[in-house]
């Protein structure tokens, strides 16, 4: 059976654009999905990145380009500067990990955490809106007090597994035989591999 480690921030508005296209893909072709946010803002100086608050103006107007052709291509609503970005990924992030824990379907979580900072202006960091998010994703809103400590080492743990795996931004598909894939828009020639025609 094919595996996808699925290594993603809450705070990507790349990874937003994604949508559902992953967990399609996944199950077109009988694979199983391991979700590994980690903390992209420590991953940039660890692998040869800069922040988005740090980078050269022209990167920053390529990069808004390269979001309003993504929002209109995917029919995805979004605020190009969303009211809480940058926040606090972590608590979202301990959420994600603790849901995964419990079983259950996680890809609506990650895509409702990514729509609150992307499309509806809440902040992912407020324990209301982490427990608001789990509660609609089908999980138990409590999630979001247990399992801290577990929360942190994985989310800890994740970033390290990033940098020692090759990745450096997010959203970042790496198969069982390593093949990587980095971007929403590089989705099409992860299912083309997964297909075997890649």
């Amino acid at each position: 059976m094919p595996q996808i480690d699925y290594f993603f921030s809450t705070l990507s508005p790349f990874t937003y654009l994604a949508g559902n296209r992953l967990e399609e893909i996944a199950e077109k072709h009988g694979a199983t999905i391991s979700y590994k946010p980690m903390d992209i803002i420590a991953l940039f100086p660890r692998t040869g990145g800069t922040a988005p608050k740090d980078r050269h103006p022209s990167r920053l107007e390529y990069r808004m380009q390269e979001l309003k052709r993504g929002a209109k291509k995917t029919g995805m609503a979004m605020n190009f500067k969303p009211a809480f970005f940058p926040t606090n990924a972590a608590p979202s992030s301990y959420a994600i990990i603790a849901a995964q824990k419990s079983g259950g379907d996680v890809g609506p979580l990650v895509q409702a955490f990514l729509r609150a900072i992307w499309a509806e202006d809440k902040d992912i960091a407020s324990d209301d809106v982490v427990r608001e998010c789990l509660g609609n994703a089908g999980f138990d809103p409590t999630l979001a007090d247990s399992g801290l400590l577990m929360g942190a080492e994985t989310y800890a743990a994740n970033l390290e597994e990033a940098v020692n795996r090759g990745v450096f931004g997010a959203p970042f598909y790496i198969t069982e035989t390593d093949e990587r894939f980095w971007g929403h828009d590089r989705l099409d020639d992860l299912d083309a591999h997964l297909a075997g025609t890649l």
